[in-house]
């Protein structure tokens, strides 16, 4: 028979105390994260209606490198600053990177950059988070669990995915290990952060993935579409490691080429628009979920026949490594589904399976190899385009992570269980210092 145990209270309340550090952040995430795409679609708007304000990009660059050079501090980290914060705390996450970063990115989609959005809802969510956990005078711990809060609440409400959004806050932190300590508060803070994005009325994009003559048993099991999807894996793997080696690289050479930081997005600038005018299109920039006026490629039209081309991939990788690796701000993960989405379509066209299918399972895998993210993407395909294939989402985006290597867009990163039995790497290895280690030994 049930008979009381007094630590069931003691567990009923340690589970209202994280709703209670969850709900403030998830509702500030919800709201700024709403706010943010609210104003985004409008930036995006404008640029389409003035396609001459591309021509001030360099412009625009300069004026938001020194507003983060007089005021950002380490505001400029983004996303990395707030997993070294988790993992380590140090200086803190300044509230100013809300601001910074919600400004810098509207700036970057208005003057025509190639940028996404989910490092400034993660970014707006921490740097609230952090915030919060200083008026509230929170603990070292609950300042940890907050800040995941932020995380999950932000990326949650940008994507319109609340349960990827607290598995990526869980599994972001170290690759091949998920933080389950802070599970409850991370899936309040991101189903409430989406919650509360879709009561501003905030409605996210729907994807429809309608594959013809798809049956039960061919969505279940199919040997020759899961080796397929498996190889499509591999690609998808290389593709995103392609996109994070690029844009390290590519940071490097900006520092190298212009060694006063905020002088540097007016070469990128200038880049971004020798490219719109050697290819003639502006399909490749902004977040790329819609195409512009008179264009041909986006997220959306991957999706159908002939809607993209065999390189608006590689394109699409150039464009925004070369406005990111400048300084301009946004974030990676919408250029990726870009990136993933037109890859997928075009090995669907190249093993002759659904394009629709296939742009879904790069949709999701490509993130999912280069932000170390397996779990995470796979459930996003499932919230995105339904459970009827997730063997294959899983497939695809388990392979893309095996394949990505000890590389990805978030450096701080550390690395609990290698990829790769035969790669020795000390425990709480950052990506940083393991690219770093690999050079030296090169």
């Amino acid at each position: 028979m049930f008979s009381f145990r007094p630590s069931l209270l003691l567990d009923v309340g340690q589970l209202l105390r994280w709703t209670m550090l969850a709900l403030p952040v998830a509702l500030a995430a919800g709201s700024t994260s709403a706010f943010f795409l609210w104003s985004l679609k409008r930036a995006t708007q404008l640029q389409w209606e003035n396609p001459w304000l591309l021509w001030l990009l360099p412009v625009a660059g300069v004026g938001v490198g020194f507003l983060y050079h007089w005021l950002g501090k380490s505001s400029d980290r983004g996303n990395n600053l707030l997993i070294d914060e988790i993992h380590q705390p140090g200086g803190g996450v300044p509230t100013r990177m809300a601001p910074l970063v919600l400004f810098g990115t509207l700036v970057t989609h208005l003057f025509g950059g190639s940028a996404g959005r989910e490092g400034t809802a993660v970014q707006m969510g921490g740097s609230l988070a952090a915030m919060l956990a200083r008026w509230f005078r929170a603990s070292q711990e609950s300042r940890r669990i907050m800040l995941m809060c932020g995380i999950a609440g932000g990326f949650g409400a940008v994507f319109g995915t609340p349960l990827t959004g607290a598995i990526f806050a869980m599994e972001v932190l170290v690759i091949g290990r998920v933080q389950y300590e802070a599970l409850i508060p991370v899936l309040v803070a991101s189903v409430v952060g989406d919650a509360t994005c879709a009561a501003w009325g905030i409605h996210h994009t729907v994807y429809h993935l309608d594959v013809p003559h798809a049956d039960a048993t061919h969505a279940v099991f199919n040997a020759g579409l899961l080796a397929k999807t498996a190889l499509a894996g591999i690609a998808f793997g290389l593709g995103g490691l392609f996109f994070s080696e690029l844009t390290h690289r590519m940071q490097r050479g900006f520092a190298r080429a212009v060694p006063y930081a905020p002088l540097r997005p007016a070469l990128g600038g200038v880049i971004v628009i020798a490219l719109v005018l050697l290819l003639g299109t502006r399909d490749y920039l902004g977040l790329g979920v819609h195409a512009p006026p008179g264009g041909q490629v986006s997220i959306a039209d991957s999706f159908e026949e002939g809607g993209a081309r065999p390189l608006s991939w590689l394109w699409k990788t150039i464009f925004t490594s070369v406005t990111l690796a400048s300084g301009f701000k946004g974030g990676e993960v919408t250029p990726l589904f870009f990136i993933g989405s037109t890859m997928g379509h075009t090995l669907g066209v190249l093993l002759d399976e659904p394009v629709a299918l296939f742009a879904a399972l790069g949709f999701i895998a490509v993130f999912a190899g280069a932000a170390n993210t397996p779990l995470a993407c796979t459930m996003m395909g499932i919230e995105l385009f339904g459970a009827h294939y997730a063997v294959y989402f899983a497939v695809a985006c388990f392979v893309a992570y095996f394949f990505s290597g000890h590389s990805g867009i978030y450096l701080s990163q550390r690395i609990g269980v290698a990829k790769k039995n035969r790669e020795a790497i000390p425990p709480e290895t950052t990506l940083r210092e393991a690219r770093d280690s690999k050079k030296k030994r090169e």
